[in-house]
């Protein structure tokens, strides 16, 4: 597919092991549906109306993407078997399952069947990013990523500002493409404003490569924003777009309810 062109394929990462969802002494008004998903650490499932990743997908079939492609594990069968029984008109849903829960360049890599030699975008499962900030990929016209506003993050979304401050900073050189990702050592040193990454890639096959060698991390995993780090040593650009727009982020069961609220009314149509 030409670089320039409009690209269909989205992998969304819904393989996570949900620690901190399992928490029990987060958010304490939940209903009986919303703790069952939430003890499973099932993020993208979470009924905030209807399960979380319907209005993710909605959202990226708003964008034109048409082909979406789930990474589950191998316990997933009920998200399988939800998604089949949907009758979706504007997107199909396939699978692909990363047996261990090793990592989001691991997750990666569990689609590289589905990608094949088409470009294509990467998306958390527990974010709901706007269809603006999926539109920007496609407009990115080539290999790269959107990245966020850290303020606009604190003020149009529901991600706490310490969270963001936990964040890696993303470093843009002075024709647009991404320089580093740097771990953010000291919190409030930084006078510029910051943006960071919240995992919306936009890929061709060069990056599974990376995510095949990149080592694993601190924290035993094999991180996407390492492998993307990687990549660019070899040679790969990343273009960078910086958005404006908020993002909901089901991190933590006190997400869940604020989550909810802000997606009350918006519509869903897969």
């Amino acid at each position: 597919m030409s670089r320039t062109g409009h690209i269909e394929k989205c992998v969304v990462m819904a393989r996570g092991l949900g620690t901190r969802m399992r928490q029990s002494d987060l958010g304490a008004s939940l209903d009986a549906t919303q703790i069952a998903a939430a003890d499973l650490g099932a993020k993208a499932m979470i009924p905030v109306g209807r399960p979380f990743l319907d209005y993710l997908l909605s959202a990226a079939a708003d964008a034109g993407y048409r082909r979406i492609c789930l990474v589950i594990g191998p316990e997933h069968d009920f998200i399988r078997e939800y998604y089949r029984k949907l009758h979706a008109d504007r997107i199909e849903i396939s699978f692909a399952v990363q047996p261990i829960p090793m990592g989001t360049a691991n997750a990666v890599l569990a689609a590289a069947e589905f990608a094949g030699d088409d470009e294509f975008v990467v998306l958390n499962g527990d974010n709901y990013y706007s269809a603006e900030a999926l539109r920007q990929v496609q407009a990115l016209g080539q290999p790269g990523a959107v990245l966020f506003d850290a303020a606009a993050l604190v003020s149009h979304g529901v991600i706490p500002e310490d969270r963001i401050n936990a964040f890696a900073s993303c470093v843009i050189d002075a024709d647009g493409f991404l320089a580093d990702i740097v771990e953010k050592a000291n919190s409030g040193a930084e006078k510029e404003p910051r943006v960071v990454s919240m995992n919306c890639w936009r890929f061709d096959r060069e990056i599974f490569a990376a995510c095949r060698d990149v080592p694993l991390s601190s924290r035993g995993e094999y991180e996407l924003p390492s492998a993307v780090i990687l990549a660019m040593k070899r040679g790969h650009k990343v273009k960078v777009v910086i958005s404006q727009t908020g993002v909901l982020d089901l991190s933590v069961r006190g997400d869940i309810v604020g989550v909810a609220e802000r997606l009350k009314n918006v519509k869903v149509s897969l």
